[in-house]
């Protein structure tokens, strides 16, 4: 059986994705997307913005990656572009709601040195949830959906709901899950994960 176009781009490398959306296939965009939203919606979560406000910041970051793909020199580099990006686009938005008079370069030279150490703390955050999503996706279906009912919905759901939505017994949820984490924690390691 044939994997869906959407399902097959998914797995595909950062630089294939890249090659790819500049050559204009709609369907590597939405992959690359997928992958990467979490990433760029976490950034103006992590500065206390509300969720409206955080998509306003996702879809300005999309339209930058949309206009910036063909320069973009090294696609490994995408993940730390994706949070520059993010964040440059949280500093206009703070700049655009306190309405400062100030540069943007000003306020980013003022945060960089009050909190230098914090944003390094954050980028390191930040690429271990990327790392942590990446290997929830690189799981099989069953198991993603698992994991993801019970350690990223809130409130996580009763096992005897996971059970049902699955279609398997109760008792064996604790044995699948752990097998599950299980190639989590395999694929994170092979990423350096620690």
């Amino acid at each position: 059986m044939k994997a869906a176009p959407a399902v097959r781009e998914r797995a595909w490398s950062d630089e294939r994705l890249v090659r790819e959306c500049c050559k204009g296939n709609h369907a590597a965009w939405s992959a690359l997307i997928e992958k990467y939203k979490n990433l760029i919606f976490s950034i103006p979560i992590k500065f206390g913005l509300s969720r409206d406000d955080a998509a306003d910041i996702f879809q300005a970051v999309c339209v930058d990656l949309l206009s910036s793909l063909q320069q973009l020199r090294d696609p490994k580099a995408l993940p730390k572009w994706l949070m520059q990006a993010s964040f440059h686009q949280c500093l206009r938005w703070k700049k655009d709601r306190l309405n400062l008079a100030a540069d943007i370069d000003e306020i980013d030279g003022q945060r960089a040195g009050t909190a230098g150490e914090l944003a390094e703390e954050m980028i390191f955050q930040i690429q271990r949830e990327q790392s942590v999503r990446e290997a929830l996706a690189e799981l099989p279906e069953r198991c993603h959906r698992m994991v993801s009912m019970l350690f990223f919905e809130d409130p996580p759901r009763p096992y005897q709901e996971v059970a049902k939505e699955l279609g398997i017994a109760t008792g064996s949820i604790g044995f699948i899950r752990g097998r599950c984490l299980k190639k989590m924690r395999q694929f994170l390691e092979k990423k350096g994960f620690r």
